[in-house]
């Protein structure tokens, strides 16, 4: 059976969201922050040598990095469900959507959390990137979801899963206040039993 190793508020509840979704057996091990650093506790790094987490293990198979967990959870599954059909156009938006959520989304706006964790007195050169980043991203995204459901179609997908830790992590640092699609997006979303099945596990 499938292990997964969740670390509690971080990006992992991906995957347990994900195996909710195909209803795939799995049993998961929850590890702690540090109290004082607040970072992934040393059991994590006795898993992987990155230290971080999600990290699946499935027999001599031991996967780091959410994307390809989830690219490897959903090759096991033989009704090939939350993936669209290969060479459609909701494949090719699924990839991008994908790929986006841990490639130009995940940077600026992982850094704001970063930056926001320590108090500053003045702004840095940073600061302007970081927002320039913010707004280009934000407003394609919003610009997306205004026409349409999910990421990939008209059908929900891995995709989604995907995009909305990020922008669940973008609503607490209050950078969406001012886009109503994305905030819609996720009040659907999170509804979804899986959704909240996942979410129990912090």
């Amino acid at each position: 059976m499938l292990t997964v190793h969740h670390l509690k508020k971080s990006r992992s509840k991906r995957v347990i969201w994900l195996l909710e979704e195909l209803n795939m057996p799995y049993s998961l091990i929850n590890h702690d922050r540090d109290p004082v650093t607040n970072l992934a506790p040393q059991s994590i790094k006795q898993i992987h040598p990155l230290g971080k987490a999600p990290i699946i293990v499935d027999g001599d198979i031991t996967i780091c990095e959410s994307g390809a967990i989830m690219e490897y959870i959903l090759n096991q599954n033989q009704k090939s469900l939350l993936r669209p059909a290969d060479n459609t156009p909701e494949f090719y938006q699924y990839l991008e959507w994908s790929h986006f959520a841990e490639g130009s989304l995940a940077l600026p706006v992982i850094t704001s959390l970063l930056l926001q964790m320590e108090p500053r007195e003045a702004n840095y050169p940073l600061d302007g990137y970081i927002a320039k980043e913010l707004a280009v991203d934000f407003a394609y995204i919003d610009q997306f979801l205004a026409s349409h459901s999910y990421f990939a179609g008209n059908k929900f997908s891995a995709a989604d899963i995907m995009m909305t830790i990020m922008l669940e992590i973008a609503m607490n640092l209050k950078l969406i206040n001012d886009k109503p699609h994305i905030i819609n997006y996720l009040e659907i979303v999170q509804n979804r039993p899986a959704y909240q099945l996942a979410a129990k596990y912090g």
